[in-house]
Parts: structure tokens; C-alpha cells; sequence
């Protein structure tokens, strides 16, 4: 039978978690939360730019593979 693991104890180390969310809360404080309203639509225009970029892509694909059937 295996013994449930328990938690690892180290001095003065933290988790990723941990580590996550107090360089959030530094960002928060330093920048304010209008920084990440900032950087989400920063990344929702990307987003948008590669989503059409793949559309076109697949259509002028399209537009290739019908000229060489005939």
C-alpha cells in the first residue's frame, strides 16, 4: 500500500502559484488595473489580425489548388 504524499516543506521557497499571484498583485500596484484592460485588448486585436491572416491564407490556397484542376 502507498502512503499519501504530504506536502513538501522548505524553508522560505514558495510555490509557482504563489510566486504568480504576488507578481500580480506587484503589477497591480505598480501599473494599476487599467494595465490589463490595456494588454487584454492589446491581445484580442492580435488575436483578430492573426484569425483573419489565417483566412486568407486558406482562401488563397483554395483560389490555387482549383487553377492547377482543370
Amino acid at each position: 500500500m502507498q502512503k499519501a504524499k504530504s506536502p513538501r516543506k522548505r524553508k522560505g521557497a514558495m510555490t509557482v502559484a504563489e510566486a504568480g499571484r504576488k507578481g500580480g498583485l506587484r503589477v497591480r500596484d505598480e501599473r494599476g488595473l487599467g494595465y490589463y484592460e490595456q494588454i487584454g485588448r492589446m491581445g484580442g486585436l492580435k488575436v483578430r489580425a492573426l484569425i483573419e491572416a489565417g483566412r486568407r491564407a486558406l482562401e488563397q490556397s483554395r483560389k490555387r489548388g482549383k487553377k492547377g484542376r482543370s
